[in-house]
């Protein structure tokens, strides 16, 4: 993880402690879950995203789609609830999406999505927590 200091923060055993390993992988060694794999892809309650670190709201089901790419994808996140960074890995450039609370990498965002914003916030199901309105 960077250095900025989060509202949220543990140590790396506490990080071990709360995140199953596959999350522990994903989150805080932005890693990529397999495609497809994540129960939240089918997800088309209404309800809310939130981050698997510390629940902090991050996407809304409203804006949810199916964007065929095997991860949940959404048009836009919740105002303030994540912030981007430039991920150089793998030999190319793409803009990280991470929590803003806590840091937890949770995916990339793209500029491919569909109206309004023309984004696809492609995320790592493991990271999001789901709470369905009743």
């Amino acid at each position: 993880m960077d250095a900025h200091a989060y509202p949220v923060t543990r140590t790396e055993a506490e990080w071990r402690q709360k995140l199953t390993p596959e999350q522990f992988r994903i989150m805080r060694e932005h890693g990529t879950e397999q495609p497809g794999s994540c129960a939240l892809l089918h997800e088309t309650r209404q309800g809310s995203f939130s981050c698997a670190g510390c629940d902090t709201a991050l996407f809304q089901s409203t804006l949810k789609f199916e964007s065929g790419t095997g991860w949940p994808s959404f048009n836009d996140p919740v105002p303030g609830s994540v912030e981007t960074t430039t991920d150089r890995s793998f030999g190319m450039v793409r803009t990280e999406v991470h929590c803003a609370t806590c840091g937890s990498h949770l995916g990339h965002v793209f500029p491919d999505g569909p109206p309004p914003t023309g984004l696809r916030y492609c995320i790592n199901g493991v990271a999001l927590n789901f709470t369905p309105i009743d």
